[in-house]
C-alpha cells in the first residue's frame, strides 16, 4: 500500500498532514493547515550512479587562516556574536513586535560600516524614505549604508550577487517571496525556501547575512525549527515593555559562547550599551525588605547580580495561587514541595508570588537557593542583611549543590560592594578573602541557622 504524501501544512508550526484539517494538532491553532505543492521527488536511485561531480577534499590539518572577525563599536553586540562578525556567516534575530529589532540592526549595519565594511539593509517592511528618517533621528545619517525597499527573493540576490557587500541584512524573513514557491508570503515554505537561498547565498559568497524574524505568541521564531537549524547564529532580542533596557540573548552560536547575554537600555536616541549589568539591575533596590534576596548568577561567560522577589500572603481561595514571572513555574513547585517536605514549612493556603527584578529572565538552576531564602523571608517577615549575595541548587533530598563558576561569582558581588555570600559546601572560592563566605550542607541548615525556622 502506498504511503499517503503529506501535503497539508501547518503554518504556525510546520507540522504536515495527509488531509486538510481545521485545528493543527500540533500547537492547537485554528484555520493554520494550508495544501502545499510536494517537491519534486527526482530521479530514480539507479539514475544518479555515476553523475555529479567530484567534490574537492582538504585534509583537517591544513595551514588556512581562519575568517578574521570584525568588530563593530557595539561591544555587547560583538560578544554576543562570540567577538565580532564572522565573514560567510548567517545570523537570525528574533524578537517580540516594537522590542527594537529595527533599531538594533540599523545602529549596527552603521558601526559596521564605519568599521570599514560595505554594509547592504534591506528592508521588507518599510521604504527606503522610513529608513532613512529613522537613521536621522538616531544621528546615524551620514553613515554609509546602502538601502533596498523589496520582498522579491529574486530581485535581492540578483542585487546583493552584483554588489557583493560584506553585511547584508534583511528585515524581514517573513515578508520575503520566492516566485518558484507556490505559496503566500510569510508561509512555512516561502520562510525555509528564503532561508536556505540566503544561507547559501553567504556560504558562497562570502558575504556575512543578518536576517529578522518574528516571534509567535509563545516567544519562538515564527516558521519551521529547521531555519534556526540552517544558520549559523540565533539571537533572541528580549525585554518588557515597562522597563527601559533590551537584553540580547545568544541561543546558538557556532563560532563563540551559546546563552551569552548583551545588554542596552532603550533611549530616545537608540539603544545605548550597559557594560555594567548587575549595577543596573540593583540601581532601583531600596533598604532591605522582607522578601528581596541578591542572585548571583552567571549569563554565558558573564556574571550578573538581580534581585529576586517574593510575596508571601494568604489566599482567599480554597486553591492557592502560584504567580511566577522571569523564572520557571514548575522550579517553583518543586522549591516548595521540598521546604515542606524536607524542612516541615508548609505554604498550603498561602498565595506565592515571584518575580525577577528588572524584567530579567534566569534558566539556571543555581537560583534554587536564593528562591528559597526569598520564599522564607517573605514568609517569616524576616529581611536579609543588605551585603549577601545567595546561589547554590537544591535536590529533592533537600542537599545543596555546588554549582560552577563560584569564584566569578563572587567577585562580581564584591565588585559591588557585597561583603557575605550564602553558598554550598564545595566549589571553589579562591580570591574571595574580603568576603565572608556561609556555606551550607542542607536547607534544613540554611532554614535553622539563617531563619531559625523549620
Amino acid at each position: 500500500m502506498a504511503k499517503p504524501t503529506l501535503n497539508f501544512v501547518c503554518q504556525s508550526c510546520g507540522a504536515a498532514f495527509s488531509k486538510w484539517s481545521g485545528r493543527c494538532d500540533g500547537c492547537g491553532e485554528w484555520n493554520t493547515i494550508q495544501e502545499e505543492k510536494p517537491l519534486s521527488e527526482g530521479p530514480a536511485k539507479q539514475a544518479l550512479v555515476g553523475r555529479g561531480r567530484a567534490v574537492a577534499l582538504t585534509d583537517l590539518n591544513s595551514q588556512e587562516a581562519p575568517p578574521p572577525r570584525t568588530a563593530s563599536a557595539l561591544g555587547e553586540l560583538d560578544r554576543v556574536l562570540g567577538g565580532g562578525l564572522v565573514p560567510a556567516s548567517a545570523v537570525l534575530v528574533g524578537g517580540d513586535p516594537g522590542i527594537g529589532k529595527s533599531t538594533l540592526l540599523l545602529q549596527a549595519a552603521a558601526a559596521f560600516a564605519n568599521a570599514g565594511l560595505k554594509v547592504i539593509y534591506v528592508s521588507g517592511e518599510e521604504a527606503s524614505a522610513q529608513v532613512r528618517l529613522r537613521a536621522r533621528r538616531l544621528g546615524l545619517g551620514e553613515a554609509q549604508v546602502k538601502l533596498a525597499a523589496e520582498t522579491n527573493l529574486r530581485d535581492i540576490l540578483t542585487t546583493l550577487d552584483q554588489e557583493r557587500p560584506d553585511l547584508a541584512i534583511v528585515d524581514s524573513i517573513q515578508t520575503m517571496w520566492s516566485d518558484n514557491v507556490g505559496s503566500a508570503p510569510g508561509s512555512v515554505s516561502q520562510v525555509r525556501a528564503a532561508a536556505h537561498e540566503l544561507t547559501s547565498f553567504a556560504k558562497k559568497r562570502g558575504s556575512a547575512v543578518i536576517m529578522v524574524g518574528h516571534v509567535t505568541k509563545d516567544g519562538q521564531i515564527a516558521g519551521p525549527r529547521v531555519v534556526e537549524h540552517m544558520v549559523d547564529t540565533v539571537l533572541y532580542f528580549e525585554g518588557e515593555r515597562g522597563h527601559q533596557f533590551r537584553i540580547l540573548r545568544s541561543v546558538k552560536n557556532r563560532f563563540g559562547p551559546a546563552d551569552e547575554i548583551g545588554v542596552f537600555e532603550m533611549t530616545g536616541g537608540g539603544l545605548a550599551q550597559v557594560h555594567n549589568p548587575s549595577a543596573l539591575f540593583l540601581s532601583e533596590r531600596g533598604q532591605p525588605a522582607p522578601g528581596s534576596v541578591v542572585f548571583s548568577g552567571i549569563e554565558g561567560t558573564r556574571p550578573v547580580l538581580v534581585e529576586l522577589q517574593a510575596l508571601v500572603a494568604p489566599s482567599p481561595h480554597s486553591q492557592p495561587r502560584r504567580s511566577v514571572v522571569g523564572w520557571d513555574g514548575s522550579r517553583l513547585a518543586m522549591i516548595l514541595a521540598v521546604l515542606e517536605s524536607r524542612c516541615g514549612i508548609p505554604f498550603a493556603g498561602l498565595d506565592v508570588y515571584l518575580n525577577v527584578a528588572g524584567g530579567m529572565k534566569i534558566s539556571e538552576p543555581a537560583a534554587d537557593l536564593a528562591v528559597a531564602a526569598a520564599l522564607l523571608s517573605a514568609r517569616e517577615d524576616t529581611a536579609l542583611p543588605a551585603e549577601t549575595v545567595v546561589f547554590g541548587e537544591i535536590s529533592l533530598s533537600g542537599a545543596l549543590r555546588p554549582v560552577g563558576q563560584t569564584e566569578n561569582r563572587l567577585k562580581e558581588a564584591q565588585k559591588l560592594g557585597f561583603s557575605t555570600a550564602i553558598l554550598p559546601k564545595g566549589g571553589k572560592a579562591a580570591g574571595s578573602k574580603a568576603m565572608k563566605l556561609t556555606r551550607m550542607g542542607d536547607l534544613s541548615a540554611f532554614v535553622g541557622e539563617i531563619f531559625g525556622a523549620g
